[in-house]
């Protein structure tokens, strides 16, 4: 595997990004913005983080929440303000960035300030959404419903695909496990791999949702365990919410990872990609 900065191409291309064999992407940020100064602490220490350890990133937030289990839930600091905030920290640090959205009317607009839009999982099988997303030609992050099985993503995938976009791929944020609890069947990454590029969500699957009094619960101390299986099966790319300070953050603070502990779980990640390159290249070899 080759891991030579000069040649990680941190421009807004994805398919570059997506192409570059044998290396993982990874698609990070806050849950939500909260405000201009944490957004851009987080893109900074993520991008320099990639650099040192040539990851090819991009920026992920919320621009608003509009999944809330509790009406007095923090939903955002409006829709504007927000959009602008990434749209700026992606010209800052030159890196894509990414957004989700809840409505087909959201998908021009929010287009114009991000460079790939993302489908919640709870919203996937919304067809008018997708064909709306896709077509204004921007990558499109499909995330895996809870309630759905692998084979049936690549309806999903076709959806974006007869719109005349081809740039998709498909997050797994693992499946349902009785009422509060979510488990990864890492069985189901490669068969979305026949049909799309697979991203394996390292926080999202260790949710446990409306676990207290309403506000979602988590295991962020499994989150290196799941990184280290999705990597293992091959994945494209891998997606986590980090925070400076998980415990004050204003949305999903319970299942985040704590910022300072990003570059050893990446720094390890990476080795264990490397090895296993280096263990199909001599197969390879000796076939």
């Amino acid at each position: 595997m080759n891991l030579n900065l000069t040649a990680i191409n941190f421009s807004l291309d994805l398919n570059n990004y997506i192409q570059q064999q044998g290396q993982f992407f990874l698609i990070a940020g806050p849950c939500v913005i909260e405000d201009r100064e944490v957004a851009h602490e987080i893109a900074q220490q993520i991008k320099e983080i990639c650099v040192r350890l040539g990851i090819p990133y991009v920026f992920k937030a919320s621009y608003k929440k509009a999944n809330r289990t509790r009406l007095d839930s923090f939903t955002g600091i409006g829709n504007l303000k927000a959009l602008e905030i990434i749209k700026e920290v992606g010209e800052t640090y030159d890196i894509p960035t990414l957004t989700d959205i809840h409505e087909s009317s959201d998908a021009q607009q929010v287009s114009q300030y991000v460079d790939v839009l993302q489908i919640p999982a709870f919203l996937v099988r919304q067809t008018d959404l997708i064909v709306s997303a896709a077509s204004t030609g921007k990558w499109i992050n499909l995330k895996k419903g809870q309630f759905m099985s692998p084979q049936s993503m690549k309806y999903a995938v076709r959806k974006v695909r007869e719109s005349r976009n081809d740039n998709v791929m498909v997050t797994d944020r693992g499946t349902q496990f009785g009422y509060q609890d979510l488990v990864v069947d890492f069985r189901g990454l490669p068969t979305i791999q026949k049909f799309a590029p697979v991203v394996m969500d390292l926080t999202h699957s260790l949710q446990q949702p409306n676990s207290n009094d309403g506000v979602t619960g988590g295991l962020p101390h499994l989150i290196e365990t799941i990184g280290r299986a999705a990597i293992a099966v091959g994945v494209d790319g891998i997606f986590l919410e980090t925070h400076p300070n998980p415990l004050t953050a204003k949305s999903d603070g319970e299942n985040m990872l704590n910022l300072s502990l990003l570059e050893g779980i990446l720094y390890r990640l990476n080795e264990i990609r490397r090895t296993i390159c280096e263990i199909d290249k001599t197969n390879k070899v000796g076939s």
